[in-house]
């Protein structure tokens, strides 16, 4: 009796933790980033091994990158040099969101115009 052959599938590693951490170091290195956001219910992340990167999201078929702008950059600003700045790490679309607007650090709050009814 002949033994039937077995087929044996070998696995590459995944390099979505590595892109993942290399995304978010790249994004976190734009200026006007606050931090990285994990989305609404915090469902944008990579799930790296005995962690969480929260804030990236890669896939084989996209990139989606949710962020915290730095008050008072420009919104749109901010977002584009984000996107300029990931899409030749990865060989997929990135969609950058802005999910929020913060204050860094110990920077003031700005003051009032004086007129302007409070």
């Amino acid at each position: 009796m002949t033994e039937p052959a077995v087929h044996q599938q070998t696995r590459r590693p995944s390099t979505h933790g590595t892109d993942a951490e290399r995304v978010a170091e790249r994004v976190l290195s734009v200026p006007g980033v606050a931090e990285l956001h994990g989305g609404m219910f915090g469902e944008v992340a990579t799930y790296l091994p005995g962690r969480r990167l929260t804030g990236v999201a890669l896939t084989d078929t996209g990139c989606a990158v949710h962020i915290v702008v730095a008050y008072p950059n420009n919104v749109v600003d901010v977002a584009e040099r984000v996107h300029r700045a990931v899409a030749p790490l990865i060989g997929v679309p990135v969609t950058v969101t802005v999910e929020d607007v913060g204050v860094v650090g110990d920077a003031p709050t700005p003051e009032p115009a004086e007129g302007r009814a409070r």
